[in-house]
């Protein structure tokens, strides 16, 4: 899609607002300059977003591509510029600035890869990919929301036979103090982070990767969060209607004592997808929760109360009451999927559906993030670089997420239609005609201020 001289300098005024934001303090001049350099790099259409073929679109002779390339190379994976610093700037400013925010989505993705260099690979399953294969994986936290969501975190995922290898981790710039941990361990640091930054206690949506850990579950509700995510159907619960009480000593009891939680009644755990089997039809509603581009989306669901049982025959005590979601979609012979929700128990059916299908936008997010910014284009192999490179690319996805929201497409030129394919972001702003050294009018400060100016 083209853009009118208008819409570019506006958008040109815009960026350079926005990676000003970012940059500033990050050392000397000559590295912010880098930083909005490789930002815009990550921004301009191309097939191939790693830093060779970046260097050469943002100068104007081929004679300066090299020059361009060793700046790019330092800025990503040489120098010691706070990441962390960067994400809290970037989810303040998508907290503060992108509409209807209300969720908190935790998720991994893969990265497949070829050697055995790279900081992470291994065979390991990717939910991405579907399979187990030699690849990375990363864990990620974004802020979402109806009408748009962004990237706030993103952490490699490092298997033991990585962290049991301290020559390897030495070699892949992994600092010393970097342990093995699982993955909703990284998400909770996530977490904290965020909420130590000042991103508000949204709803924590996750799949069944997350969702089936109690321990993960039972920490959020511990810093005050509510979750709703997938849970799998092989998971125990108490029935809506038991009363699961601690085993307790009776004086003078002949017998074996009682060690774990009973019901008075004689109700016992049963698995959620036997729970669900046993619910009659009636109990299942028609939920509809968004328009896409196949119409208005709906499938049929029903929603009971229930407490977890999981490690009851360890004498595990019962969680405390949750939402059951259950999902049977039109056609299919019985319940699909499952979701646990702590939220109120007032809450309304249609609005756990609701919830429960805003998780799509973080794969939305990393459909832009790998197909648009070059997120799984990154050839380094260090520690460094890859978080670097991945804190550029959430940067740079903020600015069209915002760009996106807040400019919607018959408002704006920024956009892709939801499910279609990504239109060049910003092909225009290439500005093959500019000098390598920035103009002097002072008025002229524009996405043409990182290209030109990373090259002083």
């Amino acid at each position: 899609m083209g853009m009118t001289p208008t819409q570019l300098r506006k958008l040109d005024q815009e960026l350079s607002e926005y990676l000003d934001s970012m940059t500033v303090g990050m050392g000397r001049t000559e590295r912010r300059r880098a930083l909005g350099g490789y930002v815009t790099g990550l921004l301009l259409d191309g097939e191939r977003k790693s830093i060779e073929p970046m260097a050469a679109r943002l100068v104007e002779e081929p004679d300066q591509t090299e020059a361009m390339r060793q700046r790019l190379q330092q800025c990503v994976s040489g120098a010691s510029w706070d990441d962390a610093e960067m994400r809290r700037r970037l989810a303040l400013k998508l907290q503060r600035e992108l509409p209807g925010l209300e969720a908190l989505v935790l998720d991994d993705t893969g990265f497949p890869k070829k050697g055995v260099h790279s900081v992470g690979v291994a065979r390991q399953y990717s939910g991405t990919l579907g399979r187990t294969d030699n690849c990375q994986v990363a864990v990620s936290l974004h802020l979402a929301g109806e009408k748009g969501s962004g990237c706030i975190a993103m952490r490699l995922y490092l298997p033991e036979e990585w962290t049991q290898d301290r020559r390897r981790m030495r070699t892949a710039g992994v600092p010393p103090e970097v342990g093995f941990k699982r993955k909703w361990e990284l998400a909770l640091e996530q977490l904290d982070d965020a909420l130590g930054w000042g991103v508000r206690h949204h709803v924590v949506l996750a799949d069944p990767g997350y969702g089936n850990c109690r321990e993960f579950r039972e920490a959020l509700r511990a810093k005050g969060l509510h979750f709703l995510m997938g849970i799998q159907g092989n998971t125990n619960v108490w029935p809506p209607d038991s009363k699961p009480q601690a085993p307790q000593r009776v004086p003078h009891q002949r017998g074996r004592p009682r060690t774990r939680y009973f019901d008075a009644s004689g109700q016992s755990p049963v698995l959620i997808e036997q729970l669900a089997a046993q619910l009659p039809r009636s109990a299942f509603h028609r939920v509809q929760w968004r328009q896409g581009s196949r119409g208005m989306q709906s499938s049929r669901f029903a929603a009971l109360r229930v407490r977890t049982a999981e490690r009851h025959m360890e004498r595990a005590a019962p969680s405390e009451e949750v939402w059951l979601l259950v999902e049977w979609p039109r056609g299919e012979a019985g319940p699909t999927k499952y979701y646990l929700s702590s939220l109120p128990e007032d809450t309304p059916l249609k609005e756990l559906v609701r919830m429960a299908r805003l998780r799509w936008r973080v794969e939305r997010d990393y459909q832009e993030m790998k197909g648009e910014v070059g997120l799984d284009h990154f050839e380094g192999r260090s520690w460094r670089g890859f978080h670097h490179h991945a804190t550029l690319c959430m940067v740079a996805h903020g600015f069209l997420a915002l760009r996106r929201a807040l400019f919607p497409p018959e408002e704006g030129a920024v956009d892709t239609a939801p499910g279609a394919a990504a239109a060049p972001m910003l092909a225009a702003a290439a500005h093959r005609s500019l000098p390598p050294m920035p103009a002097p009018d002072p008025r002229s400060r524009a996405s043409s201020w990182a290209v030109a100016h990373v090259t002083g």
